[in-house]
């Protein structure tokens, strides 16, 4: 018996960048286009009639944008969307208020109608629709948790860095994570994997929802700080290093790692490098493996280690394949990271 085939609704308002999807979906064999809608309007009643597996939908349409239809899908009929995003601020800031409502990923529209980059782009939005429509939908809606009250206690001594890494569902999951900490932790270092245009609107965004200052690591070098997350740029890398006795995180130019750039692996290398047993790590939701290996390296430096279970895993991936290495020491589902971190750190 041959695997599942998907079946995808597009929605997009222009003809030709519908046909250019449905020929990109149709050619393979596990997905199936069964429909597309112009408008979020005629996109209701397809999904009514058609009863799509997953749904491929533009931010930037005509009578309703496709970050109010969401709001109100998710509302309604909760199903996988991947969200059609510009390479634009605004496309950005869109494409995250997106994620937030519970939107499993994106992709772009492609910038260059050349063969070098249609083959890339071709692979791109095969490889997330079809992720996307086995994704969990209950874990990109995350339950809300009360912030963590630490009066009366002090930060203990014994973890100098905090290093979280995720992919596939990671904004929300970071997000989610870091609004229940209070305003003093050790430095916490982040990387997600985000596109540079996303990920100064992305800190942008984890800086208003936490108590913590959150910043996008916008120069070469800059040293850790007690309170303060430093997320890492789309398209470097983020290492950690120790001089003189102080932390730095550092930005990093290198080759893409696991197909990243930025890598959780580089990030979590360099922090077992510098901190060894005086760091914490997470590995959330996302697909593919990358952090797995970095993990395990920080486990064997004596560093605490933990993965996000499957349940609450928009694509438990990632943790995944950290469990399977016995990278990851502990396994908890999202809604108790921040505690357990609260937990480590105080005494």
């Amino acid at each position: 018996m041959g695997k599942k085939v998907h079946r995808v609704l597009i929605v997009d308002d222009s003809a030709v960048f519908r046909a250019l999807l449905s020929e990109i979906i149709d050619s393979d064999p596990q997905l199936e286009v069964v429909g597309a809608a112009v408008d979020p309007y005629e996109a209701r009643e397809k999904i009514k009639k058609l009863k799509p597996d997953v749904i491929t939908l533009d931010i930037e349409m005509p009578k309703m944008d496709g970050v109010q239809f969401l709001r109100n899908l998710m509302r309604l009929h909760p199903m996988p969307v991947v969200m059609i995003s510009t390479l634009t601020q605004h496309g950005a800031d869109a494409t995250l208020a997106a994620l937030d409502l519970g939107a499993v990923d994106y992709f772009p529209k492609p910038t260059e109608n050349v063969a070098a980059e249609m083959s890339h782009y071709r692979q791109l939005v095969i490889e997330k629709v079809k992720m996307a429509a086995t994704a969990n939908i209950a874990g990109a809606t995350h339950r809300q948790q009360s912030d963590i009250s630490v009066s009366g206690r002090n930060l203990r001594s014994d973890f100098d860095i905090i290093a979280i890494g995720a992919s596939t569902g990671g904004t929300e999951a970071i997000r989610h994570v870091l609004e229940a900490l209070p305003e003093m932790m050790p430095p916490i270092v982040i990387t997600q994997h985000i596109k540079a245009v996303f990920s100064k609107s992305f800190a942008e965004r984890l800086n208003r929802a936490s108590k913590l200052h959150v910043e996008e690591l916008s120069s070469d070098k800059a040293p850790l700080v007690n309170g303060r997350v430093y997320v890492a740029p789309g398209d470097f890398h983020m290492q950690v290093v120790k001089r003189s006795g102080r932390y730095y995180c550092v930005r990093s130019d290198g080759e893409p790692v696991q197909r990243h750039k930025p890598s959780v692996d580089v990030m979590f290398s360099s922090v077992a490098e510098a901190a060894g047993s005086r760091a914490l790590s997470i590995l959330l939701t996302g697909m593919g493996k990358d952090g797995a290996q970095g993990m395990l390296e920080m486990r064997h430096a004596g560093a605490v280690t933990v993965a996000q279970d499957e349940k609450s895993s928009v694509v438990w991936g990632m943790p995944k394949a950290a469990v399977e290495i016995e990278a990851a020491q502990q396994v908890l589902p999202l809604e108790k990271v921040a505690t357990y971190l609260v937990g480590k750190v105080y005494g």
